[in-house]
């Protein structure tokens, strides 16, 4: 058998660079930092890529997948680390990652105090260059109950799942424990997996005791987010899943960056 072209390797004679070639959505066994029991498995959806010179035709997708072989539990310095080897075996200038993933959370009911976890939606997105850029987001469903709505009703007052989205720019370890609370203590109540009868009660008669618009709700977490120095930078955006209307509500807000 003969020595096999490389396609990719060829040139190209367009004069068009590429910004991002790569692969996505690639389902992958991952080792996250879990604050209570050191480490988590779960499974991530990733995203991985490098630009791509004017000259070249293409990249070689399957060093990706070899490259995510390789992954260990992961964390910033670990990141850079991987996004050096993809630079390094792709050639690139700049190498992006996006890494999605559930994280599971042990929430303890309010009352009787049973314990089961539940699960938030993550993401790690990094990317080098000439220096390491990484963000983390973390979303965090919520309890929200309207003022408005308790205001003016006689009896009750309509209340829904929000969304807290939070993505943060750290100079040292932010937990994603630690983000869970900052949006669990900026609703009307926190949401569990498993509650009870004398739990349920407490739930409905927190939240209806502390309504939330959500402009409350992004106020209440960028006030908090804004107080921890491990955070550089923030963005948040809270949706509320109306229950009485055929739309959703949503606020958000970020800090600019250099204060």
């Amino acid at each position: 058998m003969g020595m096999m072209i490389d396609v990719q390797k060829q040139k190209d004679t367009r004069e068009v660079p590429l910004k991002k070639v790569g692969i996505k959505d690639l389902k992958w066994p991952i080792k996250v930092m879990d604050k209570e029991q050191g480490f988590q498995h779960t499974v991530g959806r990733l995203t991985l890529s490098v630009d791509l010179p004017s000259e070249q035709r293409g990249t070689h997708m399957s060093r990706f997948v070899e490259i995510a072989n390789s992954m260990d539990s992961l964390n910033p310095k670990y990141l850079e680390e991987l996004l050096r080897k993809m630079k390094q075996r792709l050639g690139g200038m700049v190498a992006h990652c996006k890494i999605e993933f559930d994280y599971f959370v042990r929430k303890t009911s309010p009352v009787t105090g049973i314990s089961a976890p539940y699960d938030v939606s993550c993401a790690f997105e990094a990317e080098l260059g000439d220096e390491f850029e990484f963000l983390m987001r973390v979303d965090v469903p919520v309890t929200t109950l309207c003022p408005c709505s308790k205001e003016i009703s006689e009896a009750g007052a309509h209340n829904q799942r929000a969304i807290v989205s939070m993505v943060v720019a750290m100079n040292k370890l932010v937990w994603i424990e630690d983000l869970v609370k900052v949006a669990e203590e900026s609703g009307s109540c926190p949401i569990y997996s498993l509650l009870k009868r004398e739990d349920e009660k407490y739930v409905t008669e927190k939240a209806y005791n502390n309504p939330r618009f959500v402009e409350d709700a992004v106020r209440e977490v960028a006030l908090r987010l804004e107080n921890m120095e491990s955070i550089d930078w923030y963005s948040v955006n809270v949706e509320s899943i109306e229950s009485i209307h055929n739309h959703n509500a949503f606020a958000h807000t970020e800090k600019a960056y250099g204060k």
